[in-house]
């Protein structure tokens, strides 16, 4: 949260889930911490990127007000995520009752005994599907340590770390795993294949058997046969 005299902004930065070819919303919420009517103004470097709605308005005293930031569909992502777009929140207190058809430009005019409060506030980008975090391998001699989040406010847990050295862990177990059902799949393979060869050699030997015996009966009838009319014409 940004604190000020006059208005309290939350949160503190603009986060956008980025995704290709799709808008993005962030919600920003101003209250007015005063006993005064207080009107903002919300300006960007970067105007035909985003809409605000509303981009001027009126807090009543000790209420709270919200506006609405819509990102473009982005067609590319920028360099490692990082944006450099600004946006910068205005604050001044205006005439008691006043509506947001009194807020005027000329308002927000810098000059010398007018109370104008600015806040600048940047844009995040939030990647819609986040990779797995990979661990970085320490110096040698080196204790690891926790790196720091963005905010600086939040540390890395020991759980994320514990978690990502264990994904490439599972993640060589399965493919040993797979490597080895492929070993046994083929072995299997070529022992069917063998088995295979020697049943059509024992089937062949069994033809050959068969035949064998066939032209020895035949030749044990024709012989019979030979000796009988000879016999007969004795």
């Amino acid at each position: 949260m940004v604190i000020g005299n006059l208005l309290d902004i939350h949160p503190r930065e603009l986060k956008f889930t980025f995704e290709l070819r799709r808008q993005a919303s962030c919600s920003m919420q101003l209250s007015n911490k005063t006993d005064k009517y207080v009107a903002f103004k919300v300006k960007t470097t970067n105007p035909k990127k985003y809409c605000v709605r509303p981009n001027t308005g009126v807090v009543p005293p000790r209420a709270t007000c919200g506006f609405t930031v819509t990102m473009q569909a982005p067609k590319e992502a920028p360099p490692d995520m990082q944006c450099r777009d600004k946006f910068l929140i205005q604050s001044i207190v205006a005439p008691y009752g006043a509506t947001v058809k009194e807020i005027t430009p000329e308002m927000f005019n810098k000059e010398y005994g007018k109370t104008l409060e600015e806040f600048k506030l940047r844009v995040v980008y939030i990647p819609a599907n986040p990779p797995s975090p990979i661990p970085e391998e320490s110096e040698e001699g080196s204790s690891p340590t926790a790196s720091p989040l963005e905010d600086g406010n939040k540390t890395t847990s020991l759980f994320d770390v514990t978690r990502s050295l264990e994904t490439p862990k599972k993640s060589l177990e399965t493919w040993s795993m797979i490597s080895k059902l492929t070993e046994e799949k083929a072995l299997a393979l070529q022992q069917r294949q063998k088995l295979s060869q020697e049943l059509d050699l024992l089937r062949k030997e069994v033809r050959e058997t068969r035949l064998n015996s066939y032209f020895l009966l035949l030749s044990a009838l024709v012989g019979l046969l030979g000796i009988l009319v000879g016999y007969s014409i004795k």
